[in-house]
Formats: C-alpha cells, sequence, structure tokens
C-alpha cells in the first residue's frame, strides 16, 4: 500500500528520477499555496473546451486524499476554478489540485486548505453548458494521466506515476533518498561529486 504522505515528503524531483525519468509534466505550474507538497492517486476531468461543468461533477466523486487533476481539449488561460469550487473539494476530501487551465480568486486559494497547482491565473470565466469527460485518461504537459495513477506536487512542479509502477519507484526513491544523504555527508567533509561519481574521466580522459 502506498503511503501518500510519503511520497509527498519525498518530492517531485526524487520520484521522477526514480521512476527512470518518466511522468515529468512538463510545463509551468503557479503553486498557490508556498512551500505546499501532496501526493495522491488522481482523480481525472476532462472538461469540454472553456467549460466547467465537469468540475462541478467530479466533487461527488473526489475521495479522501484524491488528487484532482482538470483538463480541457486545448489548455487555455480560462479559470476552471475559484474559491468557491475549491471549498466544495476541500470538503469532499481532496488532498491537492492540478489544473491545466487556470484558476482566479488566488489571494483566497492560498489560504485555504488544500493546496492548487495551476498553468495559469487569471479571471476569465468558464461556461458551464457542455458535458465532458470524467475519470478518463488526460494529458498533462506531455505525460498520460489516468485515475488512480500517483501524482506528486510541490514548488518544483508535478509528476504523474502510472498505478501499476508506483510501488516499485516509491521504493526506488527511498534508495535514492539514502544515497543522497550519505552523499551529502561526503561533500560536507570536501569531497567532491567530480570524483565520487566517476565523472572525472569524462573530462580528463577525453584530453588524452
Amino acid at each position: 500500500m502506498i503511503d501518500y504522505q510519503e511520497c509527498a515528503r519525498l518530492g517531485v524531483a526524487t520520484i521522477y528520477e526514480a521512476s527512470g525519468k518518466e511522468g515529468l509534466v512538463d510545463i509551468g505550474l503557479h503553486q498557490l499555496v508556498p512551500h505546499s507538497r501532496a501526493a495522491g492517486p488522481a482523480r481525472t476531468v476532462r472538461c469540454a473546451q472553456d467549460d466547467n461543468l465537469m468540475v462541478h461533477a467530479c466533487v461527488e466523486r473526489i475521495q479522501r486524499g484524491d488528487i484532482v487533476v482538470l483538463t480541457m481539449p486545448e489548455p487555455r488561460a480560462v479559470a476552471l476554478v475559484g474559491d468557491l469550487l475549491l471549498t466544495q473539494m476541500i470538503a469532499a476530501g481532496a488532498a491537492g489540485v492540478l489544473v491545466d487551465a487556470a484558476v482566479r480568486d488566488a489571494e483566497d486559494l492560498e489560504s485555504m486548505a488544500v493546496p492548487v497547482w495551476a498553468r495559469w491565473i487569471r479571471v476569465r470565466g468558464a461556461k458551464k453548458a457542455v458535458p465532458g469527460e470524467l475519470d478518463v485518461p488526460v494529458q498533462v504537459g506531455g505525460t498520460t494521466i489516468s485515475p488512480g495513477d500517483l501524482v506528486v506536487l510541490d514548488a518544483d512542479g508535478a509528476c504523474a506515476i502510472r498505478k501499476e509502477r508506483a510501488l516499485a519507484v516509491v521504493a526506488a526513491a527511498r534508495t535514492r533518498i539514502e544515497t543522497e544523504s550519505r552523499n551529502r555527508e561526503r561533500y560536507a567533509r570536501g569531497e567532491h561529486s567530480y570524483d565520487i561519481n566517476d565523472l572525472r574521466k569524462l573530462v580528463e580522459g577525453s584530453r588524452a
């Protein structure tokens, strides 16, 4: 069983590297709550273009600990979430929200209990007219995120790990943290990554 709080502590960079550099959400994101971290299973939403009807529809499906992932066919600076929708997601038990579109009420969102990451902050509102899809694979920043995949969010951005790989990747991330901790102690004593990681031969060997 995955400890999602541990995943949040491990962080995006460590999980991404431990995965073999898979699952990067390769877009710039606004971290609405500074210093926040979140991790959990993906609850995916594909809205119709410039429409947030399905964001309202998804709230009743949220399970405690979910990371709600909101998308549209074409990412655009249209606000899919504001403080009223986030209030409902908090009550439903969401652990975090990833928005491949815009959010508004940014100062209110910054003070609320569940952290939000969004591609844009804009006041332009969405329509509520056209049904989309819930709990389907979605594309965000070049990565496919399916329902239940592990999503990790922090100040570095986001990554998503396929649920069938998640346990193995978390185990590899633990090992990576232990290795980095040992190396950090060596660096603090004055040793160099240039030698510890056997990089010298790449530079000096090329001169031979």
